[in-house]
């Protein structure tokens, strides 16, 4: 039979989402190991804050996995060549990476079996996210039902759960929410072409959302945001 202990794989980014589920595993006795992605993006500055986020709420431990996912492009946020959209389009953005929260929950999933792992936590979110296929209700429900038919531990009798404590909130309840469970937000970026001081462009999808969320919540906006 396959045993865990409290331990929780949280995917951070951070971004405010991110964070925020990291603030929720924790508040739920976790033992939180972290994972990021250094996979091309142009965005970068993001490891930086995820790095600070990951230590500000106590993670056991922080990894960075590598992949370059500008081999295959496909997507404004890993191909310099395709420009961030700072109006609102519609359908499926072009800043949504193909199969990026497949990979990256893939790879959660292994080191989850590698320390016993049973639950995986990401922030994605149903409500006020950007149209992105890989957030949604469903897919999570068939990543989850694939993970238990693809791993030993899944075979072995034990039950792996991916955690998404957001999917349902809009971005002003999960800003409520973290301040809550102590989460400082000016930790985090969130802009799709932040520079490298972390400060955001205010025009993005990701900034757009952001901002109303704090405007939602009644909260002032933390945000370093390039001076005009």
């Amino acid at each position: 039979m396959y045993m865990s202990s409290k331990k929780a794989v949280v995917l951070v980014s951070g971004g405010l989402d991110s964070t925020t589920a990291l603030a929720i595993a924790r508040s739920e006795g976790y033992d939180c190991y972290t994972m990021s992605f250094d996979y091309g993006q142009r965005h970068r500055v993001e490891l930086f804050a995820a790095e600070r986020t990951a230590k500000a709420m106590g993670a056991i431990a922080h990894k960075v996995i590598s992949l370059d996912l500008r081999t295959i492009g496909g997507s404004a946020l890993t191909d310099e060549s395709i420009a961030v959209p700072e109006h609102e389009t519609a359908g499926i953005p072009i800043t949504y990476v193909p199969a990026r929260n497949t990979v990256f929950l893939s790879i959660a999933l292994g080191w989850a079996e590698v320390l016993g792992a049973e639950d995986i936590f990401i922030g994605v979110n149903a409500v006020d996210f950007s149209g992105y296929p890989d957030c949604r209700p469903e897919y999570i429900a068939a990543f989850e039902k694939m993970a238990n038919l693809a791993t030993r531990a899944g075979a072995e009798g034990g039950h792996l759960k991916i955690r998404t404590p957001l999917i349902d909130l809009s971005k002003g309840d999960i800003i409520k929410l973290g301040m809550g469970l102590g989460v400082d937000y000016s930790l985090t970026v969130s802009c799709y072409q932040a520079n490298d001081k972390g400060e955001a462009c205010g025009k993005c999808d990701s900034c757009r959302l952001r901002k109303a969320g704090f405007e939602q919540a009644g909260v002032v906006d933390p945000t370093l945001y390039i001076k005009a």
